[in-house]
C-alpha cells in the first residue's frame, strides 16, 4: 500500500477489501497485499438491513493510515437499498440505511458513498419513482454539511428489470429530481454501462462514454470508477465480473478510460473475481495500463 513513486498517481488503483474481522486490521492488511492505491468497503451486510455501530479504535486506525498513505477510502452501501420500491417498508429501511452508510462513511473518512440507483418495482411508471427518489435521498443530502462528510456516489445499474438509471443519459432525470446536489456524484461501473450498451470496447467508446456522461450532469460529477470487465457482450443486460482483459471489454478501454480529461484523479476500484490472487493480478494490471 504505497505511493506512487513520483507522487500521487493520475488514477489511484485499489480494490474492494474485506472487512470481516476488523476494518484496519483486516481490510488495510489485505489492501498492502495486493499493492492497492485506494480501497473500497462494506460498512454492513451488503444483503441486509443492519446498522452496526462500528468499532471506534478500528475506525481510527483506518483513517489515520488511508490519510498516511494517501489513500482514498469509499463506502459501499448495501444492495438492498432501493427508494423506487412500491414497499413503503423498503424506502423506509433504504432511508435507514443510506443514513448510515454516509454516517460511518464520515466516521471512518471517506470520500465517497456509492449506492445503487435502484429500480421502479410493482409495474409502477419511472416518474413515481423518481419522485421518491427526491422525497427519499434529498433531505439525506441536505443533511450532509460537514466539511468531512462523504460524496454520495450514484452507481447506474446493468440495465435488468424497471432499473431507473442504467445508460449514462438516465442520471440526467435522476440528477434533475435531487437539484443537482453539491454533495452528489457518480460512480461509473465499466462492467454495468457495458451492459447497459455503452460499447466501451468499439473504437472510442470509453471517450465517447465519459464525453456523454459530463454533457449530462456536468463536468467533474464523476469520482469513482468501478473496474470490472465483462463475462457477457456489450448490451445484455446482465452484471456479470470478469477479471480486467478477460471479458468482453478487454484491456485496451480501461487504458483509454485513464487519460479522459473526466477521469483526472478519479480513483478505480476493482469488484473482481479470483479472490486475492485474481486481485492482485488485476490491479497489477490496471497499473500497468496505467504507466505505460
Amino acid at each position: 500500500m504505497k505511493s506512487h513513486p513520483s507522487g500521487p498517481a493520475r488514477n489511484p488503483i485499489g480494490s474492494h477489501v474485506p472487512v470481516a474481522g476488523g476494518l484496519h486490521s483486516v481490510g488495510l492488511s489485505y489492501a498492502r497485499d495486493l499493492g492497492a492505491e485506494t480501497v473500497q468497503v462494506f460498512v454492513a451486510n451488503p444483503r441486509g438491513w443492519a446498522t452496526p455501530a462500528g468499532n471506534p479504535l478500528q475506525d481510527e486506525a483506518f483513517r489515520a493510515a488511508c490519510a498516511e498513505a494517501s489513500i482514498p477510502a469509499y463506502v459501499h452501501a448495501p444492495y438492498l437499498i432501493n427508494f423506487g420500491s412500491h414497499t413503503p417498508a423498503t424506502v423506509e429501511r433504504s432511508v435507514e440505511s443510506l443514513r448510515h452508510s454516509l454516517r460511518r462513511g464520515r466516521e471512518i473518512g471517506a470520500l465517497g458513498v456509492v449506492v445503487h440507483t435502484g429500480s421502479a418495482t410493482g409495474g409502477r411508471e419511472r416518474a413515481v419513482a423518481l419522485g421518491q427518489v427526491r422525497e427519499n435521498v434529498l433531505p439525506l443530502l441536505d443533511e450532509l454539511t460537514r466539511d468531512d462528510d462523504p460524496y454520495l456516489l450514484l452507481e447506474p445499474t446493468a440495465g435488468q428489470g424497471a432499473s431507473l438509471c442504467s445508460l449514462v443519459e438516465d442520471l440526467g432525470p435522476y440528477f434533475e429530481q435531487l437539484d443537482a446536489h453539491p454533495k452528489l456524484g457518480v460512480c461509473l461501473d465499466t462492467c454495468h454501462v457495458f451492459a447497459a450498451g455503452h460499447d466501451l470496447a468499439g473504437p472510442g467508446g470509453a471517450h465517447r462514454a465519459l464525453d456523454e456522461l459530463a454533457a449530462t450532469v456536468g463536468a467533474g460529477r464523476l469520482k469513482l470508477i468501478h473496474a470490472n470487465d465483462s463475462k457477457d457482450v456489450v448490451g445484455a443486460h446482465k452484471d456479470r465480473h470478469a477479471n480486467i482483459g478477460a471479458g468482453h471489454i478487454g484491456e485496451d478501454p480501461f487504458r483509454d478510460l485513464m487519460t479522459h480529461p473526466e477521469t483526472a484523479g478519479v480513483p478505480l476500484v476493482i469488484e473482481t473475481p479470483g479472490g486475492k490472487e485474481g486481485h492482485a493480478a488485476d490491479v497489477e494490471r490496471l497499473k500497468k495500463l496505467r504507466d505505460g
